[in-house]
């Protein structure tokens, strides 16, 4: 369409000047080297890479330990045909190579995730990413609290001290992607900003189990994502973008499948869409097709760049900020006309 090359697509994001604000987010072919190349040769402003998990170092820290001592207060002669280890690479050794391969290979930024279960390893791992090259860092606060003498405060406390710690002992740029499960979402979120962190992510996805009826067993199963998935973080960051101010990054990921979700998180003030499954889906051209679509909208509604789009319908600028809160549930439920939903009987 003609003018749509001239639309400024350009966006700023952990202080990172983005070509684009479609950025993929952590996933399958963001881990592989072949496929962060795709990604960035498709479009996509900046690459997240999947989480170094603190619980998978461990255990293969601890299973190496283990086969090394398998027998050896049985026989002492075994002390002296122990493997050398020299050469034995961690999965944060995979890590962090994949990591300085990915920079060399791309023009992009690169944001490493991170995901510890200890305050020491959230620093330890957070240093040794900064170290590696990354252009900025994305916690993934993903814990599933089920102690029941923990109060809400309680475990608030600690996300806040963590998200303290990694943002005093690094000098990168620092997004937390949390949960939308926080009893006080607002108030939560303005402490993790004054906590240090340049950014929020919003939200993370969790996977829910399964059960196999035929086994009985708990399964994991991976679900893509569907657009209306996309309306809780599209609720969340129209509200946050003016409490929180212009210099705090936002992130919108979850249903993010078309150039029209990412209009709409623009539109609400997120400053990048991330985007996972719909390029599982489809594949990494995807990303082309969905930046055609986003040209397109912007030239068709006389909008020069996505800084001018951006938080132009956030609840400070909406002509009806309750749509965004506890109003709109009324006229969502009286938008409901039962008869237009009624499945004729048979004659």
């Amino acid at each position: 369409m003609e003018g749509t090359d001239s639309v400024d697509l350009r966006t700023t994001y952990l202080g990172l000047q983005l070509s684009s604000p479609i950025v993929a987010s952590a996933g399958p072919l963001t881990r592989d080297l072949a496929g962060a190349k795709a990604l960035a040769d498709a479009g996509v402003g900046a690459v997240v890479l999947p989480s170094l998990f603190e619980e998978e170092i461990i255990a293969e820290e601890v299973g190496l330990s283990f086969a090394l001592e398998a027998g050896s207060e049985h026989f002492a002669e075994a002390l002296d045909y122990f493997p050398t280890v020299s050469n034995f690479t961690s999965e944060a050794d995979r890590y962090l190579e994949l990591l300085e391969e990915i920079k060399k290979a791309v023009r992009v930024p690169v944001i490493a995730s991170l995901n510890a279960s200890s305050t020491g390893g959230w620093v330890r791992y957070a240093k040794l990413l900064e170290e590696a090259g990354a252009d900025a860092l994305e916690l993934n606060v993903y814990r599933v609290p089920t102690n029941p003498e923990l109060t809400a405060a309680q475990v608030e406390e600690v996300d806040l001290a963590l998200v303290k710690n990694v943002c005093a002992g690094v000098s990168l740029p620092v997004a937390v992607k949390l949960s939308p499960y926080y009893s006080a979402m607002a108030g939560f979120a303005a402490r993790v900003v004054a906590a240090g962190a340049s950014g929020l992510v919003l939200f993370n996805r969790f996977y829910q189990p399964d059960l196999d009826l035929e086994t009985m067993d708990v399964v994991s199963k991976v679900e893509l994502s569907r657009t209306w998935e996309m309306r809780l973080p599209l609720r969340w960051i129209a509200i946050l973008r003016p409490q929180l101010g212009a210099g705090l990054s936002l992130a919108a990921t979850s249903g993010i499948h078309t150039g029209s979700d990412v209009v709409k998180v623009l539109a609400v003030g997120a400053d990048v869409a991330m985007m996972t499954s719909a390029i599982l889906h489809s594949g990494p051209r995807h990303v082309s097709v969905v930046e055609s679509e986003l040209r397109s909208w912007l030239a068709e509604h006389d909008y020069t760049s996505v800084a001018q789009l951006r938080g132009s319908v956030s609840q400070a600028t909406s002509l009806d900020a309750s749509a965004f809160e506890r109003a709109n549930y009324l006229k969502t439920l009286h938008s409901w006309t039962t008869a237009e939903h009624l499945v004729p009987g048979p004659d």
